[in-house]
């Protein structure tokens, strides 16, 4: 008899199979943050940011969780919203994230 031990998903592979996801569905400006494993343990909350170069991450603007056996996306925030939420971001940091482009 084979005893098959349970594989987890490291914090590491919740990123990137959030990344994936993203880079999807999305512009290159929303990125996976560091991920929190969700109490119950059954999944990463990884935070999804919007970031641009010279000035680094604005805000959070949703979140993907990811099953930690399969690394599979259990739910996101709405891609819509997320877009709502980072058009919101840029314009508060606009003059900020403009300004090394000028």
């Amino acid at each position: 008899m084979v005893t098959r031990s349970k594989t987890e998903t490291t914090a590491l592979g919740a990123q990137a199979a959030a990344n994936e996801f993203l880079s999807d569905r999305l512009p290159d400006r929303f990125t996976a943050d560091t991920p929190a494993r969700v109490p119950g343990g059954e999944a990463w909350r990884v935070p999804v940011i919007l970031a641009y170069p010279f000035v680094g991450s604005v805000g959070e603007v949703g979140e993907v969780l990811i099953n930690i056996e399969t690394e599979d996306v259990m739910s996101h925030t709405p891609l819509d919203a997320m877009k709502r939420a980072a058009k919101e971001l840029y314009e508060a940091h606009r003059a900020e994230i403009e300004d090394p482009f000028a």
